[in-house]
């Protein structure tokens, strides 16, 4: 039976597709949630011959991060869920994997941005690498941004 669950969000409205799922198993599993963010350094670029890596504020980015999942937590935990957060740098396939395994999950849920083709060349897929590399059940909703857009319009017109 399912105790843990990792949720790993990337701050995308794709991304918290995941949330309802987690919300309708959590109470009858009584169910521990970890949401993770992780946050993916900036590759160096070649400038002139050398290597430069963009300026950004570390330390920023990881309060943005948290408060990025707090409302998220927030949500859950009003709702009865157990739920802890966390926010990680690096890899993001590698960080999840890694995040669940400390945590103990027996689970990670998470949604994919449906991309195919050329759009799943060009940018990866985060889900396909969790998927090959992890070592318990993970949950994968599938979902893309315009099936987010007409959810959003229904209900807006609610």
């Amino acid at each position: 039976m399912y105790r843990r669950a990792l949720v790993a969000l990337d701050g995308s409205l794709v991304a918290e597709t995941i949330i309802p799922f987690i919300l309708d198993i959590a109470g009858p599993l009584d169910l521990e949630v970890i949401l993770l963010r992780v946050l993916q350094p900036l590759p160096p670029v070649v400038v002139e011959g050398a290597a430069y890596v963009p300026a950004g504020d570390p330390v920023a980015e990881r309060i943005d991060a948290q408060e990025y999942l707090a409302p998220v937590a927030i949500e859950l935990r009003n709702k009865g869920v157990r739920v802890t957060t966390e926010v990680r740098s690096g890899d993001p396939a590698q960080e999840i994997v890694a995040a669940a395994r400390d945590a103990g999950a027996d689970l990670i849920a998470m949604s994919t941005h449906g991309r195919g083709g050329l759009g799943r060349l060009i940018f990866g897929s985060v889900a396909e690498a969790v998927l090959r590399a992890a070592k318990i059940p993970v949950f994968l909703m599938r979902t893309t941004e315009e099936e987010v857009a007409r959810r959003g319009q229904r209900e807006a017109v609610r």
